[in-house]
């Protein structure tokens, strides 16, 4: 049995590397045998979302979410997740409460100015 640290591991190394798809078959390895990490998660989230898949991470960045609600990284991304997948309205409030929590992050600003705008 693969140890949830290898996994981890392999899967960041995909992910930094840009091979995404590939990326989500250890993360969600690891997700599966420690469904509560949040950097699990939230790793595969990301690989998720670059790999196109964006309802997947919308699923997990909202796993995080519901985890540690003050992750304003995982609010963003959950933002951002909802907004690929047409749901300007939902994507807004993730995407201001990021805005709040971290108002140093000019990306955040800017995308929750465009669900704004585009819902």
């Amino acid at each position: 049995m693969e140890h949830v640290y290898d996994l981890y591991q392999r899967g960041m190394a995909l992910l930094e590397d840009g091979h995404f798809h590939a990326a989500t078959v250890p993360l969600a390895k690891a997700a599966g045998l420690e469904p509560d990490k949040t950097s699990i998660r939230e790793a595969l989230g990301r690989a998720y979302f670059r790999a196109g898949r964006f309802e997947d991470a919308r699923g997990e960045f909202e796993a995080v979410v519901e985890r540690a609600p003050t992750n304003d990284y995982a609010l963003f991304c959950l933002g951002r997740s909802l907004m690929q997948l047409g749901r300007h309205r939902e994507a807004r409030k993730p995407l201001t409460l990021a805005a709040n929590m971290n108002p140093g992050r000019r990306d955040y600003r800017i995308y929750c100015d465009r669900a704004r705008k585009a819902a």
